[in-house]
């Protein structure tokens, strides 16, 4: 890997579907709307501590548009990024509120968070990787110049076309990106 001189090179995580277990209906993923429901899948915690030890930065970006749909309380919301910044230990939470209609830059699956990550942390993108478990994060990669890993979660929807690899897990997105 080829790091621009004085960047760090990152690994940006979607949360839901990738730290933490989304609550299903339907064959469809959604974020937990209670701190009860907030769970981390069990190989959460040493993923990205083997990432921090091999020297990347790992930066959260999470679209949580129930927050601006008013169905969850932004107060939960950063309880629970209190809690994954307490139990995963990452550099950065970056979280975009809009729902789909009132999407701006930063939401997913525009590049705004990556960028804006890239910018306060000199992070060098095009050493850097995501992430995801839905088609909005591997294009967001795609369009930021990052390398994406997309976990296969088997949700009914879209499935993404540009990513580097398919995995099934947490475990195998970070494996695959320490042997990159």
């Amino acid at each position: 890997m080829v790091v621009q001189s004085g960047k760090h090179p990152a690994v940006f995580l979607d949360r839901d579907g990738v730290l933490t277990v989304p609550i299903f209906s339907d064959g469809r993923s959604f974020a937990p709307r209670c701190i009860e429901d907030f769970e981390f899948y069990d190989d959460a915690p040493e993923s990205v501590q083997a990432l921090k030890d091999a020297g990347f930065r790992v930066v959260v970006v999470t679209n949580q548009p129930d927050v601006g749909s008013g169905l969850v309380d932004i107060a939960v919301v950063e309880k629970m990024h209190q809690i994954l910044m307490d139990k995963l230990c990452v550099d950065k939470i970056m979280v975009c509120y809009e729902t789909r209609e009132q999407a701006t830059h930063r939401r997913k699956p525009a590049p705004g968070m990556l960028l804006e990550a890239a910018l306060e942390l000199d992070l060098d993108l095009s050493s850097s990787f995501l992430v995801g478990d839905r088609a909005g994060d591997i294009e967001a990669a795609s369009r930021a110049n990052v390398t994406s890993v997309f976990i296969d979660r088997g949700y009914n929807e879209e499935r993404p076309t540009q990513q580097a690899v398919i995995v099934s897990s947490m475990e195998s997105a970070t494996s695959w990106i320490l042997e990159s």
